[in-house]
């Protein structure tokens, strides 16, 4: 079976957060606390770029 990173349905702004934790089948709640300590902890700059281009890079999921 060939997985895709998609953005997720399950989002909360864009569904990157939701779209990586389902694409290693994680708790998505995870993905997003580990995401935001990062981006604290990386002075936020850089977190906040690559949010931002994963939004516009990511495709959205193909659910019918």
């Amino acid at each position: 079976m060939n997985k895709r990173l998609t953005k997720s349905t399950d989002k909360i702004l864009a569904g990157v957060c939701g779209g990586i934790a389902d694409f290693f089948e994680i708790d998505p709640t995870l993905v997003r606390a580990g995401y935001a300590i990062l981006t604290f902890f990386s002075v936020a700059f850089p977190g906040f770029l690559l949010y931002i281009l994963l939004t516009f890079i990511m495709p959205s999921s193909d659910v019918d």
